[in-house]
């Protein structure tokens, strides 16, 4: 009944009306709630345990004693709140109210939230489904990137690299009705690689069900999707973006996919450098200036 009629309040309201009757291990999780909202959407209560020093059994505790029945209710309440698609006004607003008044101050700060980012691709379980990824990707017939909004240049910015080592790839970054004639280019044997956020949109949805019925594995790039989608991808990646309900920032993002440009070109060596030197050998053709850099000559 308390979680009824406490539901539309704001989760960080919640638990800060409720953070004094804990004890001290219990308030330093509460805490961690309230301030890594996306860590704590996307790790397990081991995992949370670790990053806050306490226990597992601590973090569940919390939990029930700030009205959940289990950690589960607890993330759901999170994930509604984080997907309540504030305005980018909003978000801006948010930002600059954290930022400080110095252009400085803006620097250290957008720089401060991309290490947070760069620090959860550091860690071991990210490494170890990266590579799970890495291993789909190379063993895919053809790739598909999708993407769209601010997403969608990313998407056309990875599916050039994957081209450009000899991995063929489209970009799959239309949106509304014009994504139709892309999604027919997926076939069986394939690959999908999906930058998307919530909410769950059409076009995420139409994406998922058209890959399910050519049995084609999607791997997802989110910081928030994965617990509405993850008994429809392969693989989840979760780099964060930014602050929850803040601007969006994608530098996380870039350094996973020139991560899997790099991973991808190992695996493949010989024929990624034979692609460059076609590259070149093609820009040469129509500059004559490009003849003069050469291709690479291997040992």
């Amino acid at each position: 009944m308390a979680e009824t009629t406490q539901k539309s309040r704001a989760f960080k309201d919640r638990v800060l009306d409720l953070i004094e009757t804990l004890a001290p291990a219990e308030q330093r999780i509460a805490r961690f709630f309230v301030d890594q909202k996306q860590a704590a959407l996307l790790n397990s209560a081991a995992q949370i345990a670790q990053l806050a020093g306490t226990s597992d059994a601590t973090v569940v505790r919390t939990a029930r004693n700030l009205g959940f029945e289990s950690l589960s209710t607890l993330r759901a309440a999170l994930l509604e709140e984080l997907t309540g698609t504030p305005s980018p006004g909003t978000r801006l607003q948010r930002t600059l109210a954290e930022t400080g008044s110095q252009s400085s101050d803006a620097l250290h700060h957008v720089i401060g939230i991309h290490e947070q980012a760069l620090e959860v691709l550091r860690r071991e379980e990210f490494a170890v489904s990266f590579e799970r990824c890495v291993d789909i990707l190379a063993k895919a017939a053809r790739r598909h990137v999708f993407g769209i909004g601010p997403s969608g240049a990313i998407a056309d910015y990875a599916s050039l690299q994957f081209n450009r080592i000899g991995l063929p790839t489209s970009a799959l970054s239309a949106s509304g009705i014009a994504l139709a004639d892309r999604l027919l280019w997926i076939g069986e044997g394939d690959a999908v690689l999906m930058i998307a956020y919530a909410p769950l949109y059409r076009e995420v949805e139409v994406l998922l069900d058209q890959a399910g019925k050519l049995d084609v594995p999607v791997i997802l790039i989110s910081d928030d999707l994965g617990l509405l989608v993850t008994d429809r991808v392969a693989e989840i990646l979760p780099v964060p973006r930014g602050n929850a309900g803040h601007l969006a920032m994608h530098a996380g993002t870039m350094v996973l996919i020139e991560s899997l440009i790099v991973a991808l070109a190992a695996k493949g060596k010989d024929i990624a450098i034979d692609s460059l030197d076609r590259l070149s050998q093609l820009r040469g053709a129509i500059d004559k200036t490009w003849s003069k850099r050469g291709t690479r000559k291997r040992k």
